[in-house]
């Protein structure tokens, strides 16, 4: 089974190299590997030649933004299955390919879910993030798994599409109502920690992104003409505080 991961940058240069690390470091050796760039002007690229005996397939030109990008090394991808992985997050550790096809060999689903870690500065974990109970239902009330941890298989995007690229920070969040709530793929939660993931993206930049992702997750489920409260979405973090207090 051959497992396509995509990595896109964009003057990545801090963080880059690390990402190939954690790639060439996998114990899996049917990986295929494809970088995409969009124009870094710093040493992005330079860092990235030096990994060059990895990579299967990488360029670096003008993108119209971060899901544009995957939407091109999707494209690019001849896998079995396909993952992302940010470029500056790390796998978890060194078998999580290996653990993630034994998971889909064992198991006739056409996406796996798992869990992250989200790590500061110092590469402390202060947050995980599980998928053990999240169901497809949920996305009606804001929550989704953590799409580090997704893995699908790539027959998916040429029969439902690819990531919108209308949405700015919400189209992994469309992609997952589209795939797991209004086209119902098969799915299962693998129980593997994939990713280590740097706290501070688009999507986890705290209160002052609050807003706009509230409104695309609306927008989300309001193209895929999914029936849900506003309300609800609006005020989700106090279910997500809740649903902690209760553990």
């Amino acid at each position: 089974m051959k497992i396509s991961i995509i990595t896109v940058c964009f003057n990545s240069q801090k963080t880059i190299e690390e990402t190939l690390k954690s790639v060439s470091s996998q114990t899996y050796n049917n990986i295929e590997y494809i970088v995409i760039d969009g124009k870094s002007q710093d040493s992005t690229v330079n860092i990235i030649t030096k990994y060059e005996n990895i990579i299967s397939n990488w360029v670096s030109e003008p993108d119209k933004g971060l899901y544009d990008a995957m939407n091109k090394g999707i494209q690019m991808a001849n896998g079995d299955i396909i993952g992302i992985l940010n470029s500056d997050d790390t796998f978890f550790n060194d078998n999580v390919l290996s653990e993630v096809a034994q998971f889909h060999k064992n198991n006739r689903v056409e996406a796996s879910i798992g869990n992250i870690v989200q790590v500061n500065d110092e590469n402390k974990i202060i947050r995980k993030y599980s998928s053990k109970k999240w169901s497809p239902k949920k996305l009606k009330y804001g929550f989704m798994p953590p799409h580090p941890s997704i893995f699908f298989k790539r027959e998916l995007f040429n029969r439902l599409g690819a990531y919108d690229l209308s949405f700015k920070s919400g189209a992994d969040y469309e992609l997952i109502v589209r795939y797991f709530l209004k086209n119902e793929i098969t799915y299962g939660y693998s129980s593997i920690t994939t990713t280590s993931m740097a706290i501070g993206g688009i999507s986890s930049s705290g209160l002052s992104s609050y807003t706009m992702i509230t409104k695309e997750i609306c927008k989300a489920l309001e193209m895929n003409s999914v029936k849900f409260s506003k309300l609800l979405i609006k005020f989700r973090m106090v279910w997500k505080i809740w649903a902690f207090i209760r553990r």
